[in-house]
């Protein structure tokens, strides 16, 4: 016995009789349509079609979450806080810059660029590889140079090549941070850069500004690079006139970046915070668009605190303005 499923699903049909007396030559059999079978067709290509576009749209509003995240990111602004130091004392000075240096806890930095190594062994991450990693670090390293080292930008001259390392999305803060600084936390120039009034300091060596030490460190962190960096610079500068002494300006800098796979394409960086200690300075006089230094034989209208501030040691800290520690002053040559 054939169930009703089996002679359904047969492929040949025998013609009845009345349909075999209709022509001589007609086949005692044809082919039955196989209406099941196109209906499975049917619905396996329906399937098909809305999975491939479920996953398109999927994609869509992934994408879209990415670059929404992305632009968030870019549109970050950046921190500042720039802390003038104050000197306990009268300024002291010396013939050359060599001899400040001597005299100075800058003794033993290295000179420039030199003293912003990248450091050894950076491993790769979770989502980055070395590679890329120690990219993020040459960034970082870049940046640095760029903005506390070339003698154009710390002249107050043109700051082209510090903008070209910045992500985009912050253009707009950085230009309004360099042509109307203010100290809001948001757009002061000495968050972004490191630059002195040329007429009132000049550097006493512009083809090696500054004596450098410091630390770069990275890790991954929700799914971006960031890089951490923390160094002093040891500027030696005088005023802008024959026979002048020159003296030293400290200025500690710690940054902190991120860095997404777009940055590390277009060699830029999302700057987030900017913490600057510098002196000695005066406390009394605004610090947003210029350093300006107290050079030798100067001395300050108002001091700090009278708890010294040590900007050469790692866990220094202090307020709105600080004083200068004794010891981290260059000694009497």
């Amino acid at each position: 016995m054939f169930d009703e499923s089996f002679v359904n699903a047969a492929r040949l049909q025998e013609l009845s009789a009345d349909e075999r007396l209709q022509g001589e030559h007609t086949p005692a059999v044809r082919s039955r349509p196989r209406r099941g079978l196109n209906r499975q067709l049917l619905v396996m290509v329906v399937v098909i079609v809305l999975a491939f576009a479920t996953a398109v749209v999927m994609g869509v509003r992934t994408g879209e979450v990415t670059a929404s995240s992305a632009a968030a990111r870019r549109t970050e602004a950046l921190r500042t806080t720039v802390i003038p130091l104050a000197p306990p004392d009268t300024v002291h000075g010396a013939r050359t810059a060599a001899d400040v240096y001597a005299a100075s806890p800058a003794a033993a930095f290295r000179t420039g660029a030199a003293g912003i190594s990248v450091p050894k062994g950076a491993a790769a991450t979770q989502h980055y590889t070395q590679g890329q990693v120690i990219e993020a670090l040459r960034i970082a390293s870049d940046y640095l140079v760029s903005s506390s080292l070339d003698p154009r930008v710390l002249s107050g001259g043109p700051t082209n090549a510090v903008r070209a390392l910045v992500d985009e999305g912050q253009w707009r803060q950085f230009d309004a941070s360099m042509n109307r600084p203010r100290p809001d936390g948001r757009h002061a120039a000495t968050g972004w850069v490191v630059r002195f009034d040329p007429h009132e300091v000049s550097l006493a060596d512009p083809r090696h500004p500054a004596r450098v030490n410091g630390t770069l460190s990275v890790e991954e962190r929700g799914g971006t690079l960031e890089v951490t960096s923390d160094h002093v610079f040891a500027y030696a500068l005088r005023a802008p006139k024959p026979g002048s002494l020159v003296s030293l300006l400290s200025v500690r800098r710690e940054l902190h970046f991120r860095i997404d796979p777009a940055d590390l394409r277009g060699h830029r960086a999302e700057v987030l915070t900017s913490t600057v200690q510098a002196g000695p300075l005066d406390c009394a006089t605004e610090s947003a668009d210029r350093l300006h230094p107290l050079l030798a034989g100067a001395r300050a209208s108002g001091g700090g605190p009278a708890q010294g501030t040590d900007p050469y040691a790692p866990d220094a800290s202090t307020s709105l303005c600080g004083t200068l520690a004794e010891h981290t002053l260059p000694t009497r040559t």
